[in-house]
């Protein structure tokens, strides 16, 4: 028995009957168990009881043993001075300050199902994919919890998103740029991409990127590519990016992708390519990806991305390679769509107080699920996965509450733990 646990079944009720007695054996009718308080101070707040036949109003503290108010030092605490109850798994001693101000005290062994007890133990099991994996029914997954978790995470990211705004003066094409930028550098290289793209003013970008020479210059240099040219197509690169410098008055900043662990068509020459090439192509791009009704209107987008003739025969400077165009995978674009295009226009329409939840639940079902370790894990419990909707849910799921073991705050775990 933990606190934690002894809170959660208090706030859902999950006992074997409610005719409480307290350890003197006097009848205590809880009118209202009170409000699950997660800061400082009593467990529960604005609780009712009846006891001894007078209704009282106040705050109730929980303990796993009686002796924790001692150890806990809530004698000297004056936030639990209008205590009404003192509700333990074990009373194992006299709480005296309790006693002379006529609190209960409420010893929850008896009521409490042993079975609950044998589950919670089986969660506590991190051996696991999931911590109840051995006690595990995929019956048990509420009614909409995908769409509830995919609101979670889109309410995050468009906290991050508003924030962002913030700091670029509600432009929301410049949080645009910053956020692709985040996703073209892939798990490796993202936060690196992210400072290439916030190092320079985005009027500047809006202002070279008919020039794609320019614009891909401007993000080798940043990189630190061109200070030691390696042939000719670098020298012009060189060029342009003292040009470009000189003339924006860029601050001399460098920061430095990484190669390691990546496949050739994941390098960051690639990927920065690319990134050029879509902000030379598009040049009304955040337009078309928030008007967008359907998601084959991004795939006609990202599709015709390409990087640049030089890198149809490289992947690094210098290095000649066979000849191979280097487009956007499939794969890549449904990262791109679910990373940084729905929830931006998940904010942007929040933003603007405009309903949008059907509509992005829609898009979400009609990308591909995703295929990774986490995913297999889901379908080997009995999830089907179909698509991103229930991918990114269950990813989301398991990075928040089954990686953190917040069993008692997952409503999967409720459904396990209170049901038999």
């Amino acid at each position: 028995m933990t606190e934690k646990l002894l809170q959660y079944l208090w706030n859902y009720k999950v006992f074997k009957h409610f005719d409480f007695k307290d350890i003197e054996g006097n009848s205590v009718e809880i009118i209202h168990f009170g409000k699950w308080n997660k800061n400082a101070g009593p467990d529960f707040l604005d609780a009712k009881i009846k006891f001894n036949d007078l209704i009282i109003a106040g705050n109730i503290e929980l303990h796993v043993r009686s002796s924790d108010w001692i150890f806990h030092n809530h004698s000297q605490d004056p936030n639990y001075q209008n205590i009404i109850l003192h509700v333990v798994f074990e009373h194992n001693v006299e709480i005296n300050e309790l006693t002379g101000r006529n609190v209960p005290a409420l010893e929850l062994k008896s009521y409490i199902d042993e079975n609950i007890l044998w589950k919670y133990e089986k969660l506590l099991d991190r051996n696991q994919f999931i911590a109840c994996e051995n006690i595990f029914n995929a019956t048990k997954v509420p009614v909409n919890f995908h769409e509830e978790n995919i609101l979670k995470k889109l309410d995050e990211k468009s906290m991050e998103i508003e924030q962002q705004l913030i700091s670029h003066k509600n432009n929301f094409e410049a949080v645009l740029f910053h956020s692709l930028a985040y996703s073209f550098g892939l798990k490796i290289n993202a936060p690196v991409f992210r400072q290439i793209a916030e190092s320079v003013d985005y009027t500047i970008i809006n202002k070279i990127r008919q020039n794609p020479l320019q614009l891909e210059a401007l993000f080798f240099g940043i990189a630190g590519w061109l200070n030691i040219p390696q042939d000719g197509q670098m020298k012009i690169w060189k060029r342009e990016f003292e040009f470009v410098k000189a003339k924006f008055n860029i601050p001399d900043l460098q920061f430095h992708p990484k190669f390691l662990r990546l496949r050739p068509p994941n390098f960051p020459t690639i990927r920065l390519s690319q990134l050029a090439a879509l902000y030379n192509q598009y040049q009304n791009l955040f337009s078309k990806i928030i008007h967008a009704h359907h998601t084959d209107e991004w795939y006609r987008i990202f599709k015709s991305v390409k990087a640049s003739e030089y890198w149809d025969f490289h992947f690094n400077f210098g290095s000649i390679s066979k000849v191979q165009p280097k487009t956007l995978s499939k794969d890549f674009i449904d990262l791109i769509i679910l990373n940084t295009v729905l929830p931006l226009k998940y904010a942007y329409h929040r933003y603007h107080q405009e309903e949008i939840i059907d509509e992005i639940m829609e898009f979400y079902q009609q990308i591909s699920a995703e295929k990774n370790s986490v995913i297999t894990g889901w379908k080997n419990l009995g999830i089907p996965v179909t698509n991103a909707l229930e991918s990114q849910s269950l990813i989301y799921h398991h990075k928040n509450a089954c990686e953190e073991k917040n069993c008692l705050t997952c409503s999967i775990g409720f459904k396990l733990l209170k049901e038999n």
